[in-house]
């Protein structure tokens, strides 16, 4: 049998049921900019949903080409003003929101988000809540953040809302926190020493399965409130998706060593060191990986007619996700979750400095190339690029990074060259985005302090932009690092780091301006093709 395409959300078996008026229905989505949801919301809209989100930060829609299509309320999933606002005149609500990288606390967080929600709904007259929960065994006990998960379900399941909880196990799609997990132990270790759980058995699910069940849990019967388990059709242990991930990517099969004295924490320790998932998102991952989790009912079935083609095999699965990360066509990413802690507040403007402490290093360069070659260098930073400038001290503070429990320099970028507010790349996130002009990036690593880095380029004063090569009129680079120190030991971190800063930034500045000048840059190459076929593809979509 031919496996299933990605949903698009027009089959006849996932379009919206038009209400008895004849209007298309409206969902909504909480956790809209997360990994699944953000690949559920173009579906919707694909399937005839009309579609509101429910944001912190509306500034993040514009990662997405879907952000313009829907309606935005910007709070939180505890903020009772903006869940009123948002659940008004709901057919169906999607809760995709859990806080795997939350820390201590983090039980109580997720049952205030769900009460609210809950009450939120019940009180609008939303006719479903659509929740994707955990798949788990019945009578075991559980890890605390599958405990949590099973007890938001129950939250729904009581809140007198007719509720379709879908309970999933591992995940497997490009940009999935558990495909990058296998993924980079697998490329980087020849041989595995693994806890004893690499042995339970574990049913994936394939992120297209998901997003078709969940569509379909849209359209089920009314009076359905139920907990349901979804999974792929193969059932294996850890160990053999490891080795089923060494075949579809051309890799010997690895040898796995199953140790008692691998805690879950020491687990997560040596994920965090081998792969770039850090450990706030690795060690619950690995806790649930603890129980077998099998589906133990098919009861979906009933509900949710399985795809055309079929669920997605877990090799398949593997091979497209391989496939999209070569095309450098990730759609979502586990990298782009907010980090737990970690400040977001913008850079103040400079007129809000007055009467502050704060630190800056600023560079200014000069170059023959076009405004237009020197943003695409700009635009294509970090990830296999890197930061054309003393590569050793970078690889060194983004391992002191994941010493301290910090995201480190290995999260790379979901895309090699193209950049959106919203976007992680390596330990900064992108904050804003000039197209042309300027990219800002806020620091996501541990600092006893607040941070920002600024690219910019401009046309050079009194020159001619030119076109996509060099121009004679060349533009200029300008690069600001920003420091706001919190307390003595933010001080005496800039003091302690402000050696290194002048041949760091000069030399960022120097060979960045140097790639925007080398006609085969590669950073700008990519960046211009990029650039070339998603002007395409929008015009294919459309």
């Amino acid at each position: 049998m031919t496996e299933q395409s990605t949903p698009t959300g027009r089959e006849e078996a996932l379009r919206a049921v038009p209400r008895p008026d004849g209007t298309a229905p409206r969902a909504l989505v909480l956790g809209a900019t997360g990994y699944i949801g953000g690949r559920l919301v173009p579906r919707l809209l694909a399937a005839g949903y009309r579609v509101r989100v429910l944001v912190r930060d509306p500034a993040r829609l514009a990662a997405f080409d879907w952000g313009d299509e829907v309606e935005v309320v910007a709070g939180s999933a505890t903020d009772a003003a903006a869940l009123a606002e948002a659940s008004a005149d709901v057919d169906v609500l999607y809760y995709l929101i859990h806080s795997m990288a939350q820390g201590r606390g983090f039980e109580q967080a997720d049952l205030a988000a769900a009460h609210a929600v809950a009450d939120a709904a019940a009180a609008a007259s939303v006719h479903r809540i659509v929740y994707l929960g955990g798949l788990h065994p019945d009578g075991a006990p559980l890890s605390p953040h599958l405990r949590s998960r099973v007890e938001v379900g129950e939250v729904f399941l009581r809140s007198g809302v007719p509720t379709l909880v879908l309970q999933a196990g591992v995940v497997i799609g490009s940009g999935s926190a558990s495909f990058e997990m296998i993924r980079h132990l697998t490329d980087v270790l020849p041989y595995m020493p693994a806890p004893r759980w690499v042995r339970n058995r574990i049913q994936p699910i394939a992120v297209r399965d998901v997003l078709h069940y969940l569509l379909g849990a849209a359209r089920v019967d009314p009076d359905v409130n139920r907990a349901v388990d979804i999974g792929g059709p193969d059932v294996l242990r850890y160990g053999q998706m490891m080795n089923g991930y060494a075949v579809e990517a051309g890799l010997p099969q690895r040898p796995i060593a199953p140790l008692p004295v691998l805690t879950p924490g020491l687990a997560s320790h040596w994920v965090n060191v081998v792969t770039p998932v850090p450990r706030s998102i690795a060690r619950p991952l690995i806790a649930s990986l603890q129980n077998e989790c099998v589906v133990d009912d098919h009861a979906v079935d009933e509900l949710i007619p399985r795809p055309e083609g079929g669920l997605t095999s877990y090799r398949s699965a593997v091979a497209l996700a391989l496939g999209r990360v070569e095309a450098d066509t990730v759609e979502t990413s586990w990298q782009d979750a907010e980090v737990t802690g970690v400040p977001s507040d913008p850079l103040p403007s400079d007129p809000d400095w007055a009467g502050r402490t704060v630190f800056t290093d600023v560079r200014v360069a000069s170059t023959t190339a076009s405004p237009e070659r020197l943003w695409a260098v700009i635009e294509g930073i970090g990830g296999d690029n890197g930061w054309y400038s003393a590569p050793l001290l970078w690889a060194v503070r983004g391992w002191m990074d994941r010493l301290v429990g910090g995201v480190g320099l290995a999260r790379g970028r979901r895309s090699r060259s193209r950049v959106a507010v919203g976007d992680v790349i390596d330990f900064w996130r992108v904050e804003k985005v000039e197209p042309g002009h300027l990219l800002r990036l806020r620091a996501e690593m541990k600092v006893p302090g607040l941070a920002w880095l600024d690219l910019e380029c401009d046309p050079a004063p009194g020159g001619d932009a030119g076109g996509a090569g060099s121009a004679p009129g060349g533009s200029r680079y300008r690069q600001r690092a920003v420091f706001f120190p919190a307390g003595l030991a933010g001080r005496l971190y800039w003091l302690a780091v402000l050696p290194f800063h002048g041949f760091i930034f000069r030399g960022m500045a120097n060979r960045i301006t140097a790639a925007a000048e080398a006609p085969d840059s590669p950073a700008a190459t990519a960046a211009s093709e990029a650039s070339t076929s998603s002007g395409a593809s929008a015009s294919d979509r459309s």
